[in-house]
């Protein structure tokens, strides 16, 4: 593990998500110049606006990535495709990544998920794969990460919330009401959510980029694991609901994913000096769920 800061120049994807906004700004604060990759000209001028020096390309185009990330000193990978994409856009993105810093010393910091590990009460960086469908494209990607020989880490980050955004707005704030304007839990509520700050995951994501000696998953989870009927009645008022009822409200594959039972703690970010300091998800939800915290 290095003591020091060794990236200066970093390309970051992802820049305007839900979680890349958050790396963007604690790479800034950390002193770190960022070429932010976008897709658009209006997400050019919102990364602009952020401190970060935009790039119009194509994330899927891996020689044109590679090229670009042969003049930066590291690459943070937070960029999702959409749903049938997201392998392609992160083989694409992976492959770019090895090939331009092959022989090098440049961190490169590839994004997970908890879900990977299935239904778990006791999930920690080494407990094995049992992914559902929806992620079960993610394993591949990250061993080839994780085995390449090179600085690269992958962060696998909790259920993400804080700032009123993330899964907890959508299927929390916005769940349906029954007749007596409860709101309906996904599931029965007796499964366990795994959880974390966006700003502490962020710090996490730069901690791994400065200090991470690479060949590494970190899990970027706070320690809290309610339940989803805890969540809820931090709210008000809720009911049971059931796995038909979330397949219909989602989706199959995402319903799949939200009913799993996790539970999990991280010892890997602990080494780095990560300690999580924002309040907990269901604090938050229980004043509100601001979007100024």
């Amino acid at each position: 593990m290095t003591d020091e800061p060794t990236a200066s120049h970093v390309v970051l994807t992802g820049g305007t998500g839900y979680i890349g906004r958050a790396v963007l700004a604690h790479l800034l604060t950390s002193g770190h110049r960022v070429t932010a990759i976008v897709r658009s000209q209006a997400s050019a001028q919102v990364v602009d606006e952020a401190g970060a020096t935009p790039l119009v390309g194509d994330l899927f185009d891996s020689a044109w990535l590679a090229e670009q990330l042969r003049g930066a000193d590291a690459l943070v990978h937070t960029a999702a495709g959409s749903d049938a994409d997201d392998a392609r856009l992160n083989d694409a993105v992976i492959a770019a990544a090895l090939e331009a810093f092959a022989g090098t010393e440049k961190p490169f910091v590839h994004t997970g998920g908890i879900w990977t590990y299935g239904a778990n009460s006791a999930i920690t960086e080494d407990s094995p794969a049992d992914p559902p469908a929806i992620t079960a494209w993610r394993v591949a990607g990250e061993e080839k990460v994780l085995t390449s020989g090179l600085r690269a880490s992958v962060v696998r980050p909790g259920i993400v919330y804080g700032h009123g955004g993330g899964i907890a707005a959508m299927a929390l704030v916005g769940a349906p009401r029954d007749a007596e304007g409860r709101r309906v839990l996904v599931g029965s509520g007796e499964q366990h959510w795994t959880t974390v700050h966006v700003e502490d995951l962020a710090d996490l994501y730069v901690r791994v980029l400065e200090q991470a000696p690479g060949g590494q998953a970190y899990l970027g989870v706070a320690g809290a694991s309610p339940t989803v009927r805890e969540l809820g009645e931090a709210l008000g008022p809720v009911v049971a609901g059931s796995g038909l009822e979330a397949v219909e409200r989602f989706g199959a594959p995402f319903a799949e994913a939200l009913l799993l039972d996790q539970q999990a703690v991280g010892n890997r970010g602990a080494e780095l000096g990560w300690t999580p300091s924002h309040p907990t998800l269901v604090e938050l939800l229980a004043a509100g769920y601001p979007a100024d915290r």
